[in-house]
Formats: C-alpha cells, structure tokens, sequence
C-alpha cells in the first residue's frame, strides 16, 4: 500500500477536546433552556394546582399555602416547622374561608395513587375529592375519578376528632362494595377494591395528621391570615 492510499489518523487528544467542547456547549444549552423555561413551568404548575383546589372547593376565588405544625402555622415561604404539613386554605371573593384541601398519596394496584381531598371545618368532614395522578388500570382503577357511586363518598366523609383532639375519632376506611353504614366508611369500588383502599388509606393519613394541627389556627384561617 503506497503512502498516498493511507489514511490520516486524528491524534487521540485532539477527540477527546473535540467530544469535551461538544459536551460542554450542550450542557450550556441545557441549563439556559432549563432556565428560561423554569418561570413558565412553574407558573403552569402554579395555574393546575388552583384549578384542582378550586375543583374540590367550589365557591372558592383565592387560596393561600400553609404549613401547619406543633410549633404553629406558617404561610408558605416562611421557616416550616419541624415535622409541618401543607395545605391549602381557599377563599370566596370576600375573603371568607371555603375550605381546606390537602394531597395525599398511598400505594395503588400499579404504582402511587395522588388525590386532593377538601376539608370542611363546620362541617368537621371531607366534602371534596379530585385525583392528582394514577396509573391505575384503565376501566378498572381509574373509575376512582369518575364513578358516580364512589365520589359520592367524598360528600360529607367524616372526619370529625376524637375527645383527646389527637387524632380523627373513627379511622377513615374501605368496606365491599355495598356495605356502607357509617359516615367515616368508603364504599369500594367493585373490581378496584385496591385502588379504593389506596384512596382511604392515603386520606385517613393524611388527615389523621392534618386534622388535629388545624384544630387550633382555624380561628387565624377565617380571616385569610
């Protein structure tokens, strides 16, 4: 083979500064895109999550974010106290408290079933539901968002607290399908009976915590804090 047939060979350092500057100009672009897109992202999130409060809450017109602890109440943005949950206060156009609502999450028959749950402090029950996201199977588990029966559930739900104001007086619970009698019970779905008792399993947590904190700062979320 003669010298005029043989191919140049790039020297291996030169590669390596080629794929190094590659990489970096695509890191940069990456983080500007990242950026520039995290203002809008983060007011769609922003946007969906009000739509899906004001779904659970009707009537409502603003809301505001809480975390609520031992150590007190605190708007979102604050110093959140140790072991605090968040919720979400919502208020008509005068200022006057709809409701409270909270997400919750449990393990479904695929993966995490996310729902947000109102609760209504005079009525002392949950009198509102939505689903944030599920993978439940189709027909089956996601009947959860639409079945008639089983939002039904979500009308006035006990919640009310026991005498020692530590916890919720009756567990929020799943019985078959049918076999409803008492105001704190879920009627299952029939055929999702998991994705029903992920549903109560995640509200009955979320509540038996949220609850008794509430208790003493709803006098503070009447007037919008």
């Amino acid at each position: 083979m003669s010298e005029a047939t043989l191919q140049p060979v790039t020297p291996s350092a030169a590669m390596i500064r080629t794929l190094g500057l590659v990489a970096t100009v695509c890191g940069i672009l990456l983080v500007l895109t990242y950026q520039n897109t995290l203002e809008a992202i983060n007011a769609n999130k922003r946007v969906a999550l009000e739509r899906a409060v004001f779904k659970v809450i009707p009537g409502a017109h603003s809301m505001k974010a809480f975390h609520v602890g031992k150590a007190g109440l605190v708007p979102e943005g604050g110093a959140v106290p140790a072991g605090a949950v968040k919720f979400y206060a919502a208020y008509d156009q005068a200022g006057q408290l709809r409701g409270l609502a909270a997400e919750a999450a449990a393990m479904g028959y695929a993966d995490m079933v996310r729902v947000l749950y109102a609760y209504n402090p005079a009525k002392q029950a949950i009198d509102g539901f939505g689903v944030v996201g599920h993978r439940e199977t189709p027909g089956i588990g996601d009947k959860i968002i639409f079945d008639k029966a089983f939002l039904k559930n979500f009308e006035a739900l006990d919640a009310r607290l026991g005498a020692a104001g530590d916890a919720l007086a009756n567990p929020i619970r799943v019985v078959k399908n049918g076999g409803k009698q008492n105001p704190w019970e879920i009627d299952a779905i029939s055929g999702a009976t998991v994705t029903s008792r992920a549903v109560a399993r995640g509200i009955n947590d979320s509540a038996q915590k949220l609850v008794p904190l509430l208790a003493p700062h709803l006098d503070k979320l009447q007037g919008g804090q």
